[in-house]
This record gives structure tokens, C-alpha cells and sequence, in this order.
């Protein structure tokens, strides 16, 4: 199994370019189940996650092709076609991998009239239950059936043909994954959907922007109430993903920790303003410029209190990232998580370094100005791993970091993206 080798202590400066996302990939790529028509999308990262999904969309009888791959591109071209699904369920050994899988749920149903879709297994930061995909999907017609592990939506027959009809759901709490999963169901209803309390978050505005390419009629965009019309059927698009903002947001991060200076080529301000105010509230120099923002540590780090919250508040995937470089502050942080229940893992890791961090409950104090050394650790989650690669780079001495395949999931070529701009850092093989 790979591991990646940190030797800490170099200063970081220079351009990164940054990746398309893969929290919006993962949700653009089902709408290929939409349509009969090719659906081709720009700027797809090359992560493990976004090739098991192609993998999951093969399993409908999606055709994926792809272009580019060279050590230099960082973005791939993928064109999916679903001219005829050849099967509408989604196999326990195929989703089990990955829980964005859920997602293939409400573009089924809306598509084929029924889904079978495995139950997600466990998740390592806490419980994640799909009970409002569920909810949502009841309230546009679906009926829901949970048997053996696997959840069975059947819409009702229309003419002979199995259609949703449209319906009314408010969110009673807000939830990212039921959002893009009813919008991508709502779109081919007979009849028109509104969503209340629906997630504002970016990839939410990436999806709508993509299904409306694709012929869909969605109104309150970028709000917290979406307004759908459904079309009796969708054709196919060309789509650039969004740029990466969590790993916009972890490189600056990589900055900060290294009283370094980097420049964020392609980054988009707008969708990260939550985690650029706090970077300048902790002493951070945030510069927006034409193709870039860079982002400069030149002096001591100041502590932050911090909560997580829904878009447009500070992201639940930023927190770990967040906790390495306040390390480095003048004082105690304070960090809540208020999403997930699990998600410090990270710290008796970071401790292994030198860190002093006190969890109680949802809340973690940081303390700052500690002697980070390196050490080997362990990677526990995707945003986890992140943190020890960054407080790897403030480190004294070597960092090992084990279990990278959770890296691999969501940083697109992390080792050569930091070796370019200065750090000494490599990836290790079993050998």
C-alpha cells in the first residue's frame, strides 16, 4: 500500500493549479442517466472516486469514453452515453466503494420509472443516513421500498410508463446529497417540484447550471427554494465541473502553515468566500486576482473560533485542514463541528506530531505554537489525510503518512502539485 514521505520545513511558493471538483463531479456524472443524448464533461479530475462511478455508470449500460491523461493535463474530458440502460440496479460491491452512489437513485427513478440501489455502508466520520433522500423522493411521487440492503423506488405508471409526478418537500433539516438526489429525479416528473430549505452549496449551483444545459427548467437557483418544471425528456450537453474549492482551500491552507505564498490558479473566490474570511481573520494575506488568488503568511498565525455550517458558512470539509494550520497561531483556537459527529479522528494523530488539541463533545481547542515533529501516522478520512500532509510540511523532520488511498479520492496528483512549488515530498510504493 502507498505512503507519502514529508520532510517538513520548506516554505511553499509558487502556482498550483486547481483541480475540478470532486464533490461536484461525483454529482454531474449521474445526469448521464438522464438522457439518451452523449453528455461530456471538462475539467473532471482524475481521482479514484471519479472512476468508480464511471465504473457504476458502465453497470447501467452508460458508455464512458475519456480524453487527456497525460502527466501534464490536470483535468480530463469524459463523454457518457446511456442511449439504452440495460439494467436499473446499482450492486452492493459496486456502491459499498463510495456513498455518492446513493445518487444514482433519483436519476433512475425519473428516468426508468424504478432504481434498486444498494444501502451505503458505514462512513468514517459519522452517521450519514439517506432518510431524506428517501422522504424527498416519497414526496414526488416514488414509492419506497427497503428490503435485503437495498432501497427500491418505483415511480407510478403514467399512461403505462413509470413517471413522477411532482410534488412538494421541505427540507427539515439541510442536506446536500437529498438535493442533488430529488432535483435529478424532479427534472423528468410529469409535473412541477418545489424544494424548501434545499442546499445553496456551489456543486447544488453546478448541477442545476448542468441540467438546465441539458433542457431543464429550474428556477431559484443559488437559493434556498428550487422551483422545477419537469420536461418530458432531457438531451445531452457539454459541461466544464467547477474548480475545487475545498482543495483550493486546502492549499492555502498549505500556505498559512508554511509562511509561504501560493497562488491558486482557477480558484473561484465566490464559491470559498467562507474559508478566505477566515484565512484573513487569522492574519492571512488573500489577494483575488485575474486567473488566481494568492494567498501570503508572512508573520505569526492568529487564533480563530469557528463553527462549520451549511454553504454559504464555513465548510465541514475545511475543518480538518483548519485544525493543522491553527497549530501554528499565536494562542487557542476554537473549533465546533456541528455536521458530522465523528470527524476529529485526526487528533490523536496530529498528537503523534506534537500537537496539543482538547476534544470535548463537537468541540476541539486547539492549542497554538506547538513544535510540530514528524512521525508516522495514519490516514483515517479524505479531509483527515489532508491535515497531516499539512502538518507534515511545518514539521521538523519526517512525516509518514499511511493509508494515502483516502488522499486519492479527492487530490488529484497531491505529491507533484506540492513538489512544484517547493515542498520535499514523495510518494513511497510497497517495494
Amino acid at each position: 500500500m502507498d505512503r507519502i514521505l514529508i520532510r517538513g520545513g520548506n516554505r511553499l511558493s509558487g502556482r498550483i493549479a486547481i483541480s475540478g471538483a470532486k464533490n461536484s463531479a461525483l454529482t454531474l456524472m449521474p445526469c448521464a442517466l438522464l438522457t439518451d443524448e452523449p453528455l461530456t464533461l471538462r475539467n473532471l479530475p482524475r481521482l479514484a472516486d471519479v472512476d468508480s462511478f464511471g465504473h457504476l455508470l458502465n453497470q447501467f449500460g452508460v458508455s464512458t469514453t475519456i480524453e487527456g491523461g497525460r502527466p501534464s493535463d490536470f483535468g480530463r474530458v469524459m463523454t457518457m452515453r446511456g442511449q439504452q440502460l440495460t439494467s436499473t440496479v446499482a450492486p452492493y460491491d459496486i456502491v459499498r466503494k463510495m456513498r455518492a452512489s446513493i445518487l444514482v437513485l433519483g436519476p433512475l427513478v425519473g428516468r426508468a420509472g424504478e432504481a434498486t440501489v444498494s444501502l451505503p455502508g458505514g462512513c468514517a466520520i459519522g452517521n450519514r443516513p439517506i432518510d431524506l433522500h428517501l422522504k424527498a423522493l416519497e414526496a414526488i411521487g416514488a414509492e419506497i421500498e427497503l428490503a435485503a440492503g437495498y432501497v427500491k423506488a418505483v415511480a407510478p405508471k403514467i399512461n403505462g410508463v413509470g413517471r413522477l409526478t411532482g410534488g412538494r418537500f421541505s427540507f427539515p433539516v439541510v442536506s446536500v446529497g437529498a438535493t442533488e438526489n430529488v432535483l435529478m429525479a424532479a427534472v423528468t416528473a410529469k409535473g412541477g417540484t418545489i424544494l424548501e430549505n434545499a442546499a445553496r452549496e456551489p456543486e447544488i449551483v453546478d448541477l442545476c447550471n448542468l441540467l438546465v444545459a441539458m433542457g431543464a427548467s429550474i428556477s431559484g437557483i443559488g437559493t434556498e427554494t428550487l422551483e422545477i418544471e419537469g420536461r418530458d425528456r432531457l438531451h445531452g450537453a457539454m459541461y466544464r465541473v467547477m474548480p475545487d474549492r475545498i482543495e483550493a482551500g486546502s492549499y492555502a491552507c498549505a500556505a498559512a502553515i508554511t509562511g509561504g505564498s501560493l497562488d491558486l490558479v482557477g480558484a473561484s473566490a465566490h464559491d470559498m468566500r467562507a474559508t478566505l474570511d477566515a484565512l484573513i481573520e487569522a492574519g492571512v494575506s488573500v489577494e483575488e486576482r485575474k486567473d488566481a488568488i494568492r494567498v501570503s503568511a508572512d508573520g505569526p498565525l492568529k487564533p480563530l473560533t469557528l463553527s462549520t455550517a451549511p454553504f454559504p458558512g464555513f465548510a465541514t470539509d475545511m475543518q480538518a485542514q483548519f485544525m493543522a494550520m491553527l497549530l501554528k497561531a499565536d494562542g487557542a483556537s476554537v473549533l465546533t463541528e456541528t455536521i458530522f459527529e465523528n470527524r476529529y479522528m485526526h487528533v490523536p494523530e496530529l498528537a503523534r506530531m506534537g500537537a496539543h488539541i482538547d476534544v470535548r463533545g463537537r468541540t476541539a481547542v486547539v492549542h497554538g505554537n506547538a513544535s510540530l515533529v514528524g512521525a508516522p501516522v495514519m490516514a483515517t478520512d479524505l479531509r483527515a489525510s489532508m491535515s497531516l500532509i499539512l502538518a507534515g510540511l511545518a514539521a521538523e523532520g519526517r512525516t509518514e503518512v499511511n493509508r494515502v488511498y483516502h488522499l486519492d479520492r479527492g487530490y488529484e496528483r497531491l505529491e507533484e502539485k506540492l513538489q512544484g512549488v517547493g515542498a520535499d515530498i514523495e510518494r513511497l510504493g510497497d517495494g
